[in-house]
């Protein structure tokens, strides 16, 4: 097989795996050493455990639901601004997370857009802190991702199926029950999971939107514990049971998602003769009006009020940038040291599940890590001076769950067609590397850097807990200015973050996309 042929190293990839293991475990047991037998979690804390897991599902739930009517809308209609509009919907993932919560506070917080027009009709206004606000968030970015996902899947339904219930005359409903409701069920269970992990370990929308004692994640909890109270024993006993939580999670999500096949087809555009009715066209533009809306108006809200506080921004946010800078692309460097190698023994071996690797990395808490690694150097060193190390370096491994689900199948590709030739040609090592895979995976590189860079420019984690005053990213620094209640400055800092990340995605991912190979 081609697979067998293809010389590629697996010791790099597998020290890859074990150094990752060890960084977690090392966190892990650092964070065991510190749990006092005697210590009993308080109600405060159960408390959390339970706002945790239902701002979770609760986030699943509406996300799925959501997508579901509109990744239909948008599979069954053809509009100018529609491929945009697809596009859009990538930008929340890449999204730095303070920037869409100081967006969604322009249109729904106290002050904003949404209790404005209740104001002028008489009605009541309405909180966007608390549990709504954490699940409002949540939606706003894991809406796009199913929604992705599902539309992948209905683009996938051959054409001729279509042309085969339409020659039938078979209702829309009989359509939707045995095309399109078989593909629901296949997509939804894996990324309703999906999302119930990464609302898990969600720690900066629960930081902005929720606090207090009946919305405490616990993330946030750590946080506290850790940072207010300095209560080790405390914190670790948090993080040992949100990793068993996260975990447990992300174990069931593997076992949910699916591989989704639907048959062969001729590759023709669906032509949909069963939704030509004056009212289905009506429910499906009110559908992608409002998902539209959703989504681009606290991002228009954004760089309006960006562009007014950029006057007002301070000296120090132009510096806490060239950090966030320099951080996220020494994060990229670590990240595609270790993903690459990793998805290379990945591509090429039989044992390996690339899900495994991916969504059991979702469950490692980088506020966990954080506190681990703050243990075992606090007896040495002050762990300030190492914030922004740490910080690169937890910034990588968030990362490679998602770079390696990026990377793995074009190299698995290029197993399959050209591990004979390559052993052929006696190809091997970093050879191999530098005239087949990279070559050949260059599109896949650049989008998996450009991730990378834009999640670590706008990360809000593990500098939380290490940072003083002198050394702040971006994000952090943004934060402190909300929390300072200077809101012009902070706007600023937020059209600032959000020029950084996106420019860094786009540069990374232009470079991948620019003279690729492509078969």
């Amino acid at each position: 097989m081609a697979r067998s042929a293809f010389q590629i190293s697996p010791r790099l990839g597998a020290s890859a795996a074990v150094l990752i293991a060890a960084l977690i475990l090392s966190a892990l047991g650092a964070v065991v050493s510190r749990a006092t037998s005697d210590f009993v979690l308080s109600p405060a804390d159960w408390a959390a455990v339970r706002f945790t897991i239902w701002q979770a599902f609760l986030s699943a739930t509406f996300s799925c639901l959501l997508a579901v009517f509109v990744a239909r809308a948008l599979a069954r209609r053809r509009f100018w601004g529609r491929g945009l509009l697809i596009t859009l919907l990538g930008a929340p993932f890449i999204l730095p997370v303070i920037v869409a919560v100081l967006g969604l506070l322009a249109i729904f917080g106290r002050s904003g857009i949404l209790n404005d027009v209740l104001g002028l009709i008489g009605l009541q206004s309405v909180s966007i802190y608390g549990l709504q606000g954490v699940v409002l968030a949540h939606v706003f970015f894991n809406l796009p991702l199913v929604t992705r996902l599902l539309l992948q899947g209905w683009q996938s339904i051959p054409a001729e199926r279509f042309r085969l219930v339409a020659q039938l005359g078979m209702p829309p409903r009989m359509v939707f029950g045995l095309i399109e409701w078989p593909l629901i069920l296949r997509i939804i269970p894996g990324a309703f999971a999906l999302v119930f992990v990464i609302c898990l370990t969600s720690f900066a929308v629960a930081l902005t939107l929720g606090g207090g004692p009946r919305a405490t994640t616990i993330e946030l909890a750590i946080y506290q514990a850790f940072r207010f109270d300095f209560d080790l024993s405390r914190a670790a006993y948090l993080s040992v049971l949100q990793l068993g939580v996260a975990g447990a999670a992300a174990v069931v999500a593997l076992w949910l998602i699916p591989s989704v096949g639907l048959g062969g087809g001729l590759d023709r555009m669906q032509k949909r003769w069963d939704v030509r009715g004056g009212a289905s066209r009506l429910r499906d533009t009110i559908v992608i009006g409002f998902a539209a809306a959703f989504l681009i108006l606290p991002l228009s809200a954004v760089l309006v009020s960006g562009l007014r506080g950029l006057a007002d921004v301070p000296p120090s946010v132009w510096a806490s940038a060239w950090t966030s800078t320099w951080v996220a692309l020494l994060s990229t460097i670590v990240l595609l040291a270790l993903a690459l190698p990793m998805a290379g023994w990945i591509a090429t071996s039989r044992r390996t599940s690339v899900e495994a690797v991916g969504l059991l990395g979702l469950a490692a808490s980088p506020l966990m890590i954080g506190t681990g690694w703050f243990i075992l150097i606090h007896p040495f060193v002050n762990p300030a001076d190492w914030a922004l190390t740490v910080t690169i370096v937890v910034n990588a491994m968030m990362a490679l769950p998602f770079a390696l689900r990026i990377l793995v199948p074009s190299l698995r590709d290029s197993a399959q067609a050209y591990g004979r030739l390559s052993a052929g040609l006696g190809l091997g090592g970093i050879r191999l590397w530098a005239w087949v895979l990279i070559p050949r995976g260059r599109t896949q590189i650049g989008f998996a850097a450009g991730l990378t860079a834009a999640l670590s420019v706008g990360d809000l984690g593990v500098i939380a807990l290490f940072a003083d005053p002198d050394r702040a990213t971006l994000p952090l620094q943004m934060y402190r200015l909300m929390g300072s209640y200077w809101t012009e400055a902070a706007s600023g800092a937020a059209l600032i973050l959000l020029v950084l990340a996106l420019g860094l995605f786009w540069i990374m991912d232009y470079w991948g996309r620019r003279n690729a190979i492509v078969d």
